[in-house]
C-alpha cells in the first residue's frame, strides 16, 4: 500500500502537466495480435481520459495484411520498413485495418468505458494523399534501387476539423492507416508517417510508438543495447552507420519530423509489456526511448536535476552516451 502511494504521488507533477493535452499513440499490429495485449492497451487509454488528457489512438496491422495476404496467395513486398501496395495488396489494407482490426480495438475500448469512435483517413477528408512517384530507395542489404511503391500515398493536405469535433466530445478516435486522394481513390499510409503527420497537425504534447522492440536498439540483436534518450542529431551518426533498419526506420523519421514540427516529445517502447505506456509516461526512468530536440533535453535533464538531487536520482533516464 505504501509503495502505491508513493508511486500516485510521483506522477502527481506529471498527472497535472498532461491535463487538456493532446498525445498521438500509434500501436503497431504486433501489439494488437493478442488479446491480452491489446486489453492492456485499452485499460491503459482508459487511465489516461480519466485524466484528462486527449488520445488519438492510430493503428497500422502489418503482421495481419501480411497473414491475410499470404492466405489469399498474394507475396507481401516490405521495402526499408514500407510496404509494397498493389491494387490486390490495397483491399487487403482495406479489409483488414479499417474492418478487423480497427472493430477489434473499438470493441476493447468499449469494454472499458472509453467511447472510441473508428475512422480512416478518408473519414471527414482527414488526410488528401497523392500517389507516391517511384522513389530512389536504400534498402536494409545496402543497396540502393528505384521503387514502386503502388497504391501508397504521400500526405498532400490535413483537416483535423472532425478530431478536433471528437476529442472536444470526450471521445477517443481510432484512426486506421488509410487516407484518399482529391479524387477519393483510396490508397494505403504508412501507420507511422500518418501518426507523425496528426501529432504535428494538433500540436501534440506526445508521439508515442508502440512497437514489438524495448526501444531503439544500437544493436537489434541486443536488448541490452537500448538508447534511452537521443536528440535527432544524434540519431544521425546511427542512422549514417546504418543501426536504424527495418521497421524501426520509418518510426525514427517520423519521430525526427514530429520533433522539427514543435511536438515537444516523442517515445518508442515495447507496446507487449504490461503498462509499458504508463511507465513511459509518469516515471522519471521510462521504459524505452525518448526523442526530443537539444532544448527540450536540457529542460528535462534540469527538471529531473532538480527532483532527484544532484546526482540525478535513480529515476532520470540516461543520456546518450554515443
Amino acid at each position: 500500500m505504501t509503495e502505491m502511494i508513493s508511486a500516485l504521488k510521483g506522477a502527481l507533477d506529471y498527472t497535472r502537466a498532461y491535463r487538456g493535452r493532446t498525445f498521438v499513440i500509434k500501436t503497431g499490429g504486433e501489439v494488437l495480435a493478442r488479446a491480452d495485449t491489446t486489453a492492456n492497451l485499452a485499460e491503459q487509454i482508459a487511465l489516461l481520459e480519466s485524466l484528462s488528457i486527449r488520445v488519438v489512438l492510430v493503428h497500422g496491422g502489418g503482421p495481419q495484411a501480411t497473414t491475410m495476404s499470404e492466405r489469399l496467395g498474394i507475396t507481401p513486398e516490405i521495402v526499408a520498413g514500407r510496404r509494397v501496395t498493389s491494387p490486390e495488396v490495397l483491399e487487403v489494407a482495406k479489409m483488414v485495418f479499417a474492418g478487423q482490426i480497427n472493430v477489434d480495438l473499438l470493441a476493447a475500448l468499449r469494454k472499458v468505458e472509453v467511447r472510441g469512435v473508428g475512422l480512416s483517413g478518408v473519414d471527414g477528408d482527414l488526410i488528401t494523399a497523392t500517389r507516391r512517384p517511384s522513389v530512389r530507395v536504400h534498402d536494409d542489404d545496402g543497396t540502393t534501387r528505384i521503387v514502386d511503391f503502388g497504391a501508397v500515398g504521400d500526405v498532400e493536405r490535413v483537416d483535423t476539423r472532425v478530431l478536433g469535433t471528437l476529442l472536444d466530445g470526450g471521445y477517443v478516435p481510432v484512426i486506421a492507416s488509410l487516407a484518399a486522394d482529391a479524387s477519393g481513390q483510396p490508397l494505403n499510409m504508412n501507420a507511422d508517417t500518418l501518426a507523425e503527420v496528426l501529432a504535428s497537425s494538433l500540436g501534440a504534447e506526445k508521439l508515442v510508438f508502440l512497437t514489438s522492440s524495448p526501444g531503439l536498439l544500437r544493436n537489434v540483436e541486443d536488448p541490452s543495447s537500448l538508447v534511452p534518450f537521443a536528440t535527432p542529431t544524434d540519431l544521425e551518426a546511427l542512422t549514417i552507420a546504418g543501426g536504424i533498419t527495418r521497421g524501426m526506420r520509418p518510426k525514427i523519421e517520423a519521430c525526427i519530423q514530429a520533433v522539427r514540427s514543435g511536438v515537444r516529445r516523442t517515445h518508442i517502447i515495447d507496446g507487449r509489456r504490461a503498462d509499458a505506456l504508463l511507465i513511459e509516461l509518469f516515471t522519471g526512468a521510462g521504459c524505452g526511448t525518448m526523442i526530443v530536440n537539444a532544448k527540450e533535453r536540457q529542460s528535462y535533464e534540469e527538471n529531473e536535476m532538480a527532483n532527484n538531487g544532484d546526482d540525478g536520482g535513480d529515476a532520470q533516464r540516461a543520456s546518450w552516451s554515443g
